[in-house]
């Protein structure tokens, strides 16, 4: 079995939806998490999308298994998912580095707590959507990711999960198992659905 049977599902999967577009670019980590390093997403993929609106989409490789499989169930692989975001483009040329520290933090926090599922939410604090920036988004909320969906792989199923930014009101009508509604709700109001744009207010 090819010695990164996982990474090369999550890339074949990106290959599917981008056909031979490469990568706007791809972060690498210097020391792997496995060998002590502190980011536990070994590689972050970067995509630049003009389509329903220009658009930066990130896809993270480290919440699955990459390299072997070496968890107990055969069902999933790692824990069950990738992360992916998209980030709204400005027409700035400058790649969003604080929504790839948002993902590693996002990894960090799974593998010292819990993971996370479609439909979750947590609250997160000042700064989470850059340093200094001014915004009324202070929460994220969780779905599938429309385009790269479910994935089979040699370690087991792989979702893409997508990190989408809620607002204060928006947060609070999401709790009690309706976010898959809120966003639906706020897809439906804007033309950048499920991407995260720092400067938009409130949908609801």
């Amino acid at each position: 079995m090819d010695e990164a049977a996982g990474w090369a599902a999550i890339e074949a999967a990106l290959e599917r939806a981008y056909g031979h577009v490469q990568p706007y670019g791809h972060l690498g980590t210097q020391v792997p998490y496995s060998v002590g390093g502190p980011d536990p997403l070994d590689g972050i993929s970067i995509y630049r999308r003009t389509a329903p609106v220009p658009h930066w989409h990130l896809v993270g490789f480290g919440m699955s298994e990459l390299y072997s499989k070496d968890s107990d169930d055969p069902a999933i692989s790692g824990y069950g998912f990738e992360f992916s975001a998209r980030v709204a483009d400005h027409g700035d040329d400058e790649v969003p580095m604080w929504a790839a520290v948002l993902l590693q933090v996002l990894a960090r926090y799974v593998v010292g707590n819990r993971p996370f599922a479609p439909g979750h939410t947590i609250h997160v604090a000042p700064g989470t959507f850059g340093a200094g920036t001014e915004t009324e988004l202070a929460a994220l909320a969780f779905a599938v990711d429309p385009d790269l969906g479910v994935i089979d792989t040699p370690h087991g199923a792989v979702t893409f999960l997508e990190v989408a930014a809620l607002t204060e009101d928006e947060y609070a009508a999401a709790k009690g198992g309706n976010t898959a509604t809120v966003l639906d709700r706020i897809s439906a109001r804007s033309t950048r659905p499920l991407v995260i744009d720092r400067t938009r207010g409130s949908l609801l």
